[in-house]
């Protein structure tokens, strides 16, 4: 590595890490494992740098690669249970308001509780697709690109996410 690559891949991180951070963490739903998948993503973007076409959008190419990590991680923890140690997700971002009452933060921290929760019960694939799609704006097309299957698939993954996440809120809501 030379001391130009260096600087560069230095700026790469310095400009990207916080959204790299926040589309895993989405995806992951763990503070730890994000930061897992953001260092592996780092490194895999610098180790395949030469792969980046320059008229392609940068932060889209990373946003594939956060997103294949936060898929593989999700694979592997779902084979090895025992090395997955599940916290919520943190209130990392929220900051909604400048200062919220003790009861609008109770209920925001709630929801959140509830919104983990149902996203642990998704499959990888369904998890992510949710998440590109709710979380981050994409659309169908960009999804299905992403992730690497059809559109009709990426459709069927986000449609069962939403499913699962209706039950879970209904069943939350009713006490059952």
């Amino acid at each position: 590595m030379n001391d130009g690559d260096l600087e560069v891949f230095l700026s790469l991180v310095e400009r990207h890490r916080s959204y790299m951070y926040n589309l895993a963490l989405r995806i992951t739903g763990n503070e730890e494992d994000a930061k897992d998948v953001v260092q592996e993503s780092l490194l895999n973007a610098y180790l395949h740098r030469e792969q980046f076409e320059r008229r392609a959008d940068l932060r889209t190419w990373l946003h594939r690669i956060v997103v294949n990590g936060a898929l593989d991680h999700l694979r592997g923890r779902r084979r090895r249970p025992d090395l997955h140690d599940p916290r919520p997700v943190s209130d990392a971002a929220a900051t909604a308001a400048p200062s919220p009452d003790p009861e609008r933060l109770a209920m925001s921290a709630d929801w959140r509780r509830q919104v983990a929760a149902a996203m642990a019960s998704m499959t990888p694939l369904e998890r992510v697709t949710f998440a590109l799609r709710h979380f981050e704006g994409c659309s169908i097309d960009e999804i299905a690109q992403t992730v690497g299957i059809g559109h009709s698939s990426a459709k069927q993954h986000i449609f069962r996410a939403v499913r699962k996440l209706r039950f879970a809120l209904a069943t939350e809501r009713s006490g059952l």
